[in-house]
């Protein structure tokens, strides 16, 4: 989106919402879209964040999705077996998140607020339901939040909040084709002299349209029916490959 067109938007917030609160003054942010669907073909969704800002300072955004239950299994090899050897559920882990900042973290974002806010991986922190020691916890922890990053659900984009005159900021969200369906949380924070002096939430909806949501909701309403369905289709596929290697 070029810059004249996203300041447009933004004044069209700004007439939009008039009566902000004095706490939420110092920034205003907006969604180029507020709902992805997922249909079949479906390859992966870029959506715009853009906002503008009082008195300069620093952005970062974070995108959380819906929390969800995790297992992180261990693996022990015995007699050249593998097998799973302990595992550890993670009741409340957030599906999808993503942080974007206008600089790298590190250089100004005090560790208080980071902590505070679990703004990046490192400052995640999910409780197991097992009773797990600390550093057994934090090996199941790190477990889980590799595999994310290994799907593409958890990552961390410093530089890509752009910031124009000081005053607008825009950055682009990708969500990949594999993204969980359910309603995200995109919080734009500014922070001015090492201080949160101003944040917003927006949320965008995820779901999945056409035969991807009816196969979606026939396998979470009715899974009886569903796995009938699924094993007539692998009979069925199996001997229409069988038949045609005999034709052969």
């Amino acid at each position: 989106m070029c810059a004249p067109l996203m300041r447009c938007l933004v004044l069209a917030s700004l007439i939009v919402f008039p009566a902000v609160s004095a706490s939420a003054a110092g920034l205003v942010a907006d969604l180029s879209e507020q709902r992805i669907q997922i249909d079949l073909g479906f390859t992966g969704k870029q959506v715009l964040l853009y906002g503008a800002i009082e008195r300069g300072g620093k952005v970062v955004v974070v995108v959380q999705g819906p929390r969800e239950p995790v297992t992180v299994r261990r693996k022990a090899r015995v007699a050249g077996v593998w097998f799973n050897k302990t595992s550890a559920t993670f009741g409340d882990a957030i599906s999808f998140y993503q942080v974007m900042a206008s600089a790298e973290l590190d250089e100004w974002l005090p560790f208080a607020l980071r902590e505070h806010h679990q703004i990046g991986v490192e400052y995640l922190n999910f409780e197991p339901r097992e009773k797990l020691g600390a550093a057994e916890k934090a090996d199941f922890l790190t477990a889980l939040i590799r595999n994310k990053q290994k799907l593409g659900h958890y990552g961390e984009l410093e530089g890509r909040v752009s910031v124009l005159g000081g005053r607008l900021f825009r950055t682009e969200i990708f969500f990949p084709a594999n993204v969980p369906t359910g309603t995200y949380t995109l919080e734009a924070f500014l922070v001015q002299d090492g201080k949160m002096v101003s944040a917003q939430k927006t949320p965008l909806y995820v779901s999945k349209s056409g035969i991807e949501a009816e196969v979606f909701n026939l396998a979470h309403r009715y899974p009886e029916i569903y796995g009938i369905i699924a094993i007539i289709v692998a009979v069925a596929a199996g001997l229409a490959a069988n038949a045609g290697a005999l034709r052969r």
